[in-house]
């Protein structure tokens, strides 16, 4: 079998990785004309973390990482609502939460795949299913066949759009600002924590080498023109309510790598194969990053589909299989991601006082429980 996965995106290059490892023929056609480092930190959950321990790259990426043990929901005034025991996920399910720069996890996948495996400069513009084959054409003017065509392609993927059509990404009402800074012991090495007010939403996580991801949430227009043009000392004054370390972490931060973009997601789908083209990751199941699962549920993905095409002797069964596996999961990660960031982004005091009443009430462990569901899993 032939493989071509479209987009070198964790998603598309976990998959190659783990159809490498079954001796699945794959290759990777990234638009970027090379690999390009970019992006702050991310949260890999237990649930990946399981996920790529199988694909064999697991242990590198635990040991770019930072663990977290607990999760801090607080006031803008300091005072905590409520936590999270992330260790009590460690003892359940075997692996723990980490933080870890997304140029490091991308490496870390890259340096796993056979040389050659990521062709560059290959923006796919077309791609045409029919009874034997797949084909994909590209924007300078070259093709490529398959078998099967992995369409990896982003929460923007015009593969998605074009199988289905009214599947465009819906913004979630908040744009989000997001940056790397020094800690200087301004943060506990091994907690993660978000800041709620009526005003906005601030949340940061330790990495490795002394260094702080943050992120900075206001609800606002789509493409709201003002936000999308301020400055670290502008925003960090939108938040000058907030603990101090907040602004500081944000005026740390080098102008130039801070990252703005609006809040999205894409409404569940009923189906992620058509024909012998198979969605992956955000083009099947874009979700808001409150959960931190964006990067988990594409790196499910990839090791519950190369599991199912290895096993299965006709791939639409494969296909049939990877989608009972994961179209009810994925949309239940974007519904109750969406349902967070709804509570997180609470503009009216009225309501905002009401949650910060009710939350503290709830036990911890409960919160725990609630999320259940994505670290009890058991991948073959």
């Amino acid at each position: 079998m032939k493989i071509a996965i479209i987009g070198g995106g964790i998603g598309g290059l976990c998959a190659a990785v783990a159809l490498q490892k079954r001796q699945i023929h794959v290759e990777v056609f990234e638009a970027a004309p090379t690999f390009q480092p970019v992006g702050t930190g991310i949260g890999i959950g237990s649930n990946a973390m399981q996920a790529l321990m199988k694909m064999g790259v697991g242990e590198k990426v635990y040991t770019n990482g930072t663990t977290l043990t607990t999760q801090v929901f607080q006031n803008s005034t300091g005072k905590i609502l409520n936590t999270i025991d992330f260790g009590a996920i460690k003892r359940l399910y075997g692996q723990e939460n980490i933080t870890i720069q997304r140029s490091d996890l991308h490496s870390t996948l890259l340096e796993a795949l056979a040389e050659g495996t990521v062709k560059y400069s290959k923006k796919c513009v077309d791609v045409v299913s029919e009874d034997t084959q797949v084909t994909a054409f590209f924007e300078d003017g070259t093709y490529v066949t398959a078998d099967l065509l992995i369409a990896a392609d982003g929460i923007h993927s015009p593969i998605r759009q074009k199988l289905v059509p009214d599947s465009a990404p819906r913004y979630a009402g908040y744009m989000c600002w997001r940056g790397v800074a020094e800690n200087k012991g301004r943060v506990d090495e091994h907690t993660s924590c978000e800041i709620w007010a009526t005003s906005g939403r601030f949340g940061y996580a330790p990495l490795k080498n002394g260094q702080v991801y943050w992120f900075a949430c206001v609800n606002a227009h789509e493409n709201d023109a003002f936000y999308h043009t301020l400055g670290r000392k502008e925003i960090a004054r939108l938040f000058e309510k907030f603990p101090a370390h907040v602004a500081d972490l944000i005026l740390d931060t080098k102008p130039d790598a801070i990252l703005h973009h609006d809040i999205k997601d894409i409404r569940p789908l009923m189906k992620f194969a058509y024909g012998r083209i198979v969605l992956l990751g955000d083009a099947a199941h874009a979700t808001t990053p409150n959960m931190g699962q964006g990067a988990g549920q594409s790196i499910e993905d990839a090791l519950v589909l190369t599991t199912a095409l290895a096993e299965y002797a006709n791939f639409q069964d494969a296909l049939q299989h990877y989608e009972s596996e994961r179209v009810a999961r994925t949309a239940k990660v974007i519904s109750l991601s969406r349902q967070i960031g709804w509570s997180a982004q609470l503009g009216s005091p009225i309501l905002a006082k009401a949650r910060d009443i009710a939350f503290p009430l709830i036990p911890s462990k409960a919160l725990l429980w609630r999320l259940k569901f994505l670290f009890d899993v058991k991948f073959k």
